[in-house]
């Protein structure tokens, strides 16, 4: 391997492990759900779920999942438009 790359593998590593250095500004993803895959997106602090739940209270156990998951990775999340 090489060396140029290795001290830019271990500074990566360094960054990883920082959640505070990543700041995610929208993603689209698909949730494995207990029953169903559901399509989530996320863009600058609103998400949105293709679950009934999230369609009457604009949160779901999905949507806070990756709340939890990208914690000090994400805004504060801000409820949809109704």
């Amino acid at each position: 391997m090489d060396y140029g790359l290795i001290g830019k593998l271990e500074k990566a590593k360094r960054y990883a492990e920082d959640r505070k250095r990543f700041r995610f500004n929208k993603f689209d993803l698909t949730f494995h759900g207990d029953n169903n895959d559901h399509h989530v997106t996320y863009d600058n602090g609103v998400f949105n779920c293709d679950c009934e739940f999230f369609l009457t209270h604009s949160r779901c156990g999905h949507s806070m999942a990756l709340e939890i998951l990208l914690k000090d990775m994400i805004v504060e999340t801000v409820e949809a438009p109704q």
